[in-house]
């Protein structure tokens, strides 16, 4: 999905603002070349190509175990 960045956005704040986590940060400026290029806030009405809502379900290997205080 593509979209557009808005006035002071940064990759993570797209990332979690449209998919709801910012672990795939990396993945999304591999995805878009040139983008880091662009500094960490990037210029309003950037276009930038996120991985569908689908495609970004956390495996069961890729969850992170909790660990509780008081266990």
């Amino acid at each position: 999905m593509k979209v557009a960045a808005h006035q002071g956005d940064t990759v993570d704040l797209l990332c979690h603002r449209h998919l709801r986590r910012t672990d795939i940060v990396v993945s999304v400026l591999e995805a878009n070349p040139g983008l880091a290029a662009l500094g960490p806030v990037l210029p309003m009405g950037t276009e930038v190509e996120l991985p569908d809502r689908t495609a970004t379900v956390l495996t069961a290997a890729e969850t992170k175990t909790l660990v509780q205080l008081w266990d």
